[in-house]
């Protein structure tokens, strides 16, 4: 399985918790690890879940190998998720799915606004935010990620062997203590500086 199939993955998997989220749960004030940095307020759902369709929405263009400056760096600000937020969410992702799908070379040029990857290396960023935040957000809000075992070996294999140099630049925080013939998800979990559910 490569990166685009990942990411297909992980971004089918977010979409199918936020599917499960209650009208009455938008609103809610996320935990303290949903805190952007440099922010000093938590979050609502509503506003982690546009944060995902707006890092979504620009998957085609940055796999196309458009910079954000010829895209329009304001492109996708804003509410996106309108009256209607699951639809609007899955419509954002069936166009990003679309266009990972479309890749025929990982080792094309995304322009992040940061500098520039192959799209190889764009999939590892973008993954594991998603595929572990399908996780996080189905445990606030009390559903079941159901995550793929397809899904959590591929970012197992993408995520293990840089989590210390991830770690050190702040992506993860400290590694929980799992044991080593515990099922994989709960390896990837403690990896990744989460408590494994079963805990």
């Amino acid at each position: 399985m490569n990166e685009k199939d990942v990411f297909i993955l992980a971004n089918r998997a977010l979409n199918g918790v936020v599917a499960k989220i209650a009208d009455h749960q938008w609103d809610m004030a996320m935990p303290a690890s949903f805190v952007r940095a440099g922010g000093d307020q938590a979050p609502t759902l509503r506003e982690i879940i546009n944060y995902h369709a707006y890092d979504d929405a620009w998957v085609p263009d940055m796999l196309a190998g458009r910079t954000m400056g010829e895209v329009g760096a304001d492109a996708f600000g804003g509410d996106l998720l309108g009256t209607d937020p699951k639809a609007s969410f899955a419509a954002i992702v069936d166009k990003a799915c679309a266009a990972a799908l479309a890749l025929d070379d990982l080792d094309r040029i995304v322009h992040c606004s940061f500098g520039d990857f192959t799209a190889r290396e764009y999939f590892w960023q973008i993954n594991s935010f998603r595929g572990l935040r399908a996780h996080d957000i189905a445990d606030v809000i009390g559903v079941s990620a159901d995550l793929p075992l397809d899904l959590v070996q591929g970012m197992w294999d993408e995520i293990s062997p840089h989590a210390e140099e991830w770690r050190a630049i702040g992506v993860f925080p400290p590694a929980v203590p799992v044991s080593d013939d515990a099922p994989l998800l709960d390896r990837l979990l403690g990896l990744t500086g989460r408590e494994p559910s079963g805990a």
